[in-house]
């Protein structure tokens, strides 16, 4: 596209066009220049003017900076094992809804999901198997952030979990502080306080992708601002830190003993 060729798609004079463009003494379009131009070259006003690093329309940019991913009550969707592996080599910091899936035994799955008509347990547990085996890879760097409270309200059986037998409970937490233990440091567990901090359930995936769970479906995220704010909550969180990472596995052992 030449001058010319805008003067014409934008309906604007091309001394205009020339001026604006004009490495001698450029000038800044008024308003209305600004909007038919970008809607010529089908980009943003807010890129035109170096304001944004998105250069779609403003429609194309929410859509592509904000992305509504459907999903069943499952732990490991296709979703998640798809941002999983886009990020391998990446870090990954992880806030979960509950106890962290990728360290939930086959027992604790298959009680979380008795009766649930969309996704089965058996389906569950081949989803957790799947991201663990991600975990295992050299390449991984994953944090996971939890509220103390939520930890010992399993070990209490309190909520949720309540109908979950002693014996159980305390299988959970032996073989999560042993992953823990055995992972660290690729894999690290930090426990905020409740009272203290709050957080929804949400996941960050290198500087790529943010998603945050909503219950049916995720808000992903891929504007960079977007999701360095999560990444600068998850870090509070981690700052704030009640037990922190190398500590968590013992903590978690000690936890079962209780039980």
């Amino acid at each position: 596209m030449n001058r010319s060729d805008l003067a014409r798609g934008a309906k604007l004079d091309r001394s205009t066009v020339s001026q604006l463009l004009s490495e001698d003494a450029p000038r800044l379009p008024n308003g209305q220049a600004l909007a038919a131009i970008a809607t010529a070259l089908s980009v943003s006003s807010d890129w035109l003017l170096g304001l944004s690093t998105h250069r779609g329309a403003a429609a194309e940019i929410l859509d592509q900076a904000v992305q509504v991913a459907e999903t069943e009550r499952h732990p490991v969707d296709e979703h998640l094992l798809a941002w999983y592996r886009d990020a391998v080599g990446a870090k990954i910091r992880h806030v979960p809804a509950n106890l962290p899936d990728v360290l939930k035994t086959e027992a604790v799955l298959a009680y979380e999901y008795a009766g649930e008509t969309l996704r089965t347990a058996d389906q569950a547990i081949t989803g957790t198997k799947d991201q663990r085996a991600l975990l295992g890879r050299a390449e991984t760097d994953m944090e996971i952030a939890l509220s103390k409270e939520a930890l010992e309200g399993f070990a209490s059986g309190e909520g949720l979990w309540s109908g979950l037998p002693p014996e159980t409970r305390k299988e959970q937490l032996e073989t999560m502080g042993r992953i823990l233990n055995d992972l660290y440091p690729s894999l690290r567990l930090h426990l905020f306080g409740a009272n203290d901090r709050f957080s929804a359930p949400f996941t960050v995936f290198g500087k790529k992708w943010a998603a945050l769970y909503l219950g049916q479906r995720y808000l992903a995220f891929s504007n960079t601002r977007h999701v360095q704010l999560f990444s600068g909550h998850f870090d509070d969180l981690v700052r704030h830190a009640l037990i922190r990472s190398h500590e968590a596995g013992q903590f978690v052992l000690d936890l079962s003993k209780s039980i």
